[in-house]
């Protein structure tokens, strides 16, 4: 009995504490996290292609608007699950760009890479020295 009296204890205070937002949510981040290095390389003239090398796949590919590219980024910042939502949208003319207009994270992809490898770099496997492939 004394198990079942624990049980019915902790099985609601875990369920209070999961629920009142007190533990820890990590930022997530979806869509197209562009390098600010890449859209300041952006200039008219440039080809379908060339934009393509630069930015890479753009996530909204609008059959009706096939001159109009749209690189959409969204971050969830706090546990309430507050998200910010940003677009970048380029606008072409006979497959070049001539415009373009909106925000994105430009600073987001260099923060993911220096997160990830804070956590994960000392874990991963290293080679040994005499070993090699």
């Amino acid at each position: 009995m004394p198990s079942i009296r624990r049980l019915l204890l902790i099985a609601p205070l875990s369920l209070a504490v999961a629920g009142c937002g007190i533990l820890y949510k990590q930022p997530i981040y979806q869509g197209n996290l562009l390098e600010k290095e890449a859209v300041d390389q952006l200039r008219p003239g440039l080809s379908k292609q060339q934009v393509l090398g630069l930015l890479g796949t753009p996530s909204v590919a609008d059959p009706f608007h096939a001159q109009r590219w749209d690189y959409a980024a969204s971050e969830r910042t706090n546990r309430r699950g507050d998200v910010e939502i940003k677009t970048l949208t380029l606008h072409f003319e006979n497959d070049r760009l001539v415009s373009w207009e909106g925000e994105y994270f430009p600073e987001q992809d260099l923060e993911l890479a220096r997160k990830t490898v804070r956590q994960f770099g000392p874990n991963l496997p290293r080679e040994k020295e005499g070993r090699r492939r």
